[in-house]
């Protein structure tokens, strides 16, 4: 076996749902809490992948160039860290931000507006060359709740998922790391968390029992794309999983 970090940001976003899919794929999670004072190491020496997770914290700095969690500069620094010795990665939501930003990619708050709730993507043609998302259907599930988006992806990313308004929904950098912007790890207890007295429901006049019940309508179907999905990042990460992406075609005239 090995042993995935991950980070948790955020007391309210823990690794819930994907945690027991990274460890049904055989992974085991050494979960960091910076917001509760771990240290975060120098380096991924003893990891086999990285995982990082939302929070309620912007991914870039305050105008006085405060980062939006003092753990941040260094937590950056471990993902480009991951790209560049091609330790699997996943960031989602804040986490996926976090990658893009290590990577000179831009986040913004949304000038289409917070995307709460439950929805779906469309996979770009770019993911039926993934290792991950090639087996994604073409529209998947999926649970959002961010005002802030990568408005400008870094320069060596592949963009895999967008929608019409957020364009900028899932992509991966090198052939190792991936940001889901979107999220996969809640349960409905999750969503009832962040619904009650949500700032941003209010801002968009959102009922939270309403939003509460939705999401959980489509629970079961989210664990059927991103449960898998999870999975093959472990397997991916345990050395298991064969590049089964490259095709050879047919010379012409033969």
């Amino acid at each position: 076996m090995g042993t995935a970090l991950v980070i948790e940001n955020d007391p309210t976003d823990d690794p819930r749902r994907l945690g027991d899919w990274l460890v049904e794929g055989g992974l085991e999670l050494r979960v960091l809490r910076p917001h509760a004072g771990d240290e975060l190491p120098d380096d991924l020496t003893g990891y086999v992948a990285l995982v990082v997770l939302g929070g309620d914290q912007h991914a870039y700095p305050s105008a006085d160039g405060t980062p939006g969690a003092p753990w941040f500069p260094k937590l950056e620094g471990l993902l480009r860290k991951a790209v560049r010795h091609r330790v699997p990665t996943l960031g989602v939501c804040l986490g996926a931000q976090l990658l893009a930003t290590a990577h000179a990619g831009l986040v913004e708050r949304s000038p289409s507006g917070p995307e709460v709730g439950p929805g779906v993507v469309g996979r770009r043609d770019a993911a039926e060359s993934d290792l991950l998302f090639r087996y994604v259907p073409l529209i998947p599930d999926v649970l959002q709740w961010h005002a802030d988006e990568i408005t400008e992806l870094p320069r060596a990313a592949t963009l895999l998922a967008a929608s019409t308004r957020y364009p900028h929904q899932a992509f991966r950098l090198g052939d190792r790391a991936w940001g889901l912007q979107f999220h996969i790890e809640c349960d409905t207890a999750m969503i009832a968390g962040w619904a009650h007295g949500s700032e941003l429901l209010a801002e968009l006049g959102y009922d939270e029992d309403l939003v509460v019940a939705a999401c959980d309508r489509v629970m079961a179907d989210v664990e059927e794309v991103w449960q898998p999905f999870a999975v093959r990042f472990a397997a991916l990460a345990l050395g298991e999983l064969a590049d089964d992406t490259r095709r050879s075609l047919p010379l012409l005239g033969h």
